[in-house]
């Protein structure tokens, strides 16, 4: 069974798609971008400013699915450009400080909205309740 998760939290799908879905003992996360939910809009300034808030959006989605960025086991970057990618990951060892999950990252020729970058996510949830581990 699959069960689809939603939250105010993070920005509304702009899609034929959902922010996360659980299914088993994991959750797969969209791609998030750095939208803010609070109006949508998209934030402005470079990789850090951006990456900062994809990965608050990231982590509000697995709130909502009843995990944490601790529970994070695979991560899928997109870059508009990977010369971005030593300040992106800058940022991004701040929310993965302890034992980081797997990642992959790529350069895409065109992310959504012409972000710098986009992150996608899988999480383990400890069991069906949806209690985190």
């Amino acid at each position: 069974m699959k069960r689809i998760v939603q939250t105010d939290q993070a920005p509304a799908a702009i899609g034929a798609y959902s922010q996360a879905v659980i299914a088993g003992d994991f959750v797969f996360t969209s791609g998030q971008i750095a939208r803010d939910p609070a109006n949508n809009e998209l934030v402005e300034g470079d990789v850090r400013a951006q990456t900062t808030r994809v990965l608050q959006n990231l982590a509000a989605v697995l709130e909502a699915a009843g995990c944490s960025m601790k529970d994070v086991v695979k991560t899928t970057v997109f870059l508009q450009d990977m010369n971005d990618f030593a300040a992106f990951n800058e940022v991004y060892a701040g929310f993965f400080n302890d034992a980081p999950p797997a990642r992959s990252t790529v350069e895409a020729a065109r992310l959504p909205l012409d972000v710098r970058v986009e992150i996608e996510a899988v999480a383990l949830i400890a069991n069906k309740s949806g209690q985190a581990s």
